[in-house]
């Protein structure tokens, strides 16, 4: 058989942890979904925007009235308009508009400059189009950003920029600062950039989330991600989007309508309604810092190392004074022994630097925080 270019495409290590906390009976702080339910009421939109017909295709670039309310979202919150109808596309989930987004702009041989620890569909999805990775590895305790070592790794042929902030899985948030050199960065030498937003509204501590879209020049050149599974605890929905200039908008679509073409018409039509509320989604970083801090306030007696996430639902372990181990056979482990699945880091980092630290996700019941700090304080 011939070899083909999904050859050395491992499995996600999201899936090889979930299969071993079912397998292990364990709980899942693996995976980054809510075990609680979506609000009743977007529940209940859906439900009538099916029985009211709206089962059929929707519009490939999405239900028109849902990308309006996302174009004043984004007005309210950072200032800056982009055009319902040519700037906004919806997408089956934040992977798949990373996916097109990519697939629309990368070519055979072009860099694309990524930060590990990474989310892991970057570094696959580039390689799959030709594209080559330039890790930057970022690291503990606070994952920041030496510019000076991002315009050392340009060359002729760097083409993109990934950045993801708040950043899964260390919980570090780009700051003014940062996005202002990214922008200066990307303008002297022409790049792309895809900005992952997914967990946008999810911020601690009265920090601020600087989207892509506060900073004219950079937004004129970005693809920015967004996902509702995130925002609203309906991850299975898998419904996300992206916007852009009209340009950029144009090549991603033209990925997009042979890709999924469009995606689910009635949850489109509840969403446009719900988000005409934005209490419905500006509430969302003071629900998950109570999280954080009850799930913190149960570890405080635990023998790991806890610097506290300053966004999105996830939080950094330290076990160094724990174990020598490695961390894929401390969360193997971990699961089979203690019946607590987590998320080793290294799998995200750059040649798979451990620096012994396990990602677990609190976005979970007060009853599973306190079943998990249980067992991880026994250990």
């Amino acid at each position: 058989m011939k070899a083909t270019n999904t050859n050395n495409i491992k499995e996600s290590i999201f899936t090889v942890m979930s299969k071993m906390a079912t397998k292990y009976e364990a709980i899942n702080l693996s995976q980054g979904f809510p075990n609680f339910d979506s609000d009743p009421d977007l529940i209940n939109l859906v439900e009538a925007a099916m029985r009211n017909g709206h089962n059929q295709y929707a519009p490939m670039a999405g239900d028109f009235e849902l990308r309006t309310q996302i174009s004043l979202k984004i007005e309210l919150l950072y200032k800056k308009i982009f055009k319902a109808e040519t700037e906004i596309t919806i997408t089956a989930g934040a992977t798949q508009a990373i996916f097109t987004a990519i697939a629309a702009t990368i070519h055979k041989n072009d860099e694309v400059i990524i930060f590990t620890p990474a989310y892991d569909c970057y570094e696959p999805t580039i390689r799959l189009f030709g594209g080559i990775s330039v890790p930057i590895q970022l690291r503990p305790p606070g994952y920041h950003v030496d510019w000076a070592e991002v315009e050392g790794k340009i060359t002729s042929k760097t083409r993109m920029i990934i950045i993801n902030s708040p950043h899964n899985p260390s919980g570090m948030i780009f700051s003014e600062k940062d996005m202002l050199q990214l922008e200066a960065i990307a303008e002297k030498h022409d790049l792309l950039v895809i900005s992952d937003e997914v967990y946008e509204h999810i911020v601690f501590d009265g920090l601020q989330h600087y989207s892509a879209a506060k900073f004219p020049k950079l937004s004129q050149r970005t693809f920015i991600i967004a996902s509702f599974g995130k925002t609203f605890h309906n991850t299975g929905w898998k419904l996300g989007y992206c916007v852009a200039s009209e340009a950029l908008m144009k090549k991603f679509q033209m990925v997009h309508q042979f890709n999924v073409f469009c995606v689910n018409h009635p949850m489109q039509k509840a969403l446009a309604t719900y988000l005409k509320t934005p209490e419905n989604y500006l509430n969302l970083g003071a629900f998950y810092q109570q999280k954080r801090n009850y799930f913190l306030s149960l570890l405080k007696d635990s023998r790991f190392g806890i610097i506290p996430s300053s966004g999105t639902y996830f939080q950094l372990l330290d076990y160094s004074e724990i174990s020598d181990e490695g961390d894929i056979a401390f969360t193997e482990r971990l699961t089979k022994e203690y019946k607590i699945a987590t998320i080793p880091t290294s799998v995200f980092n750059k040649e798979g630097a451990d620096f012994k630290q396990i990602r677990v996700c609190f976005a979970k019941t007060e009853a599973t925080l306190e079943a998990a700090a249980k067992i991880l304080k026994s250990i």
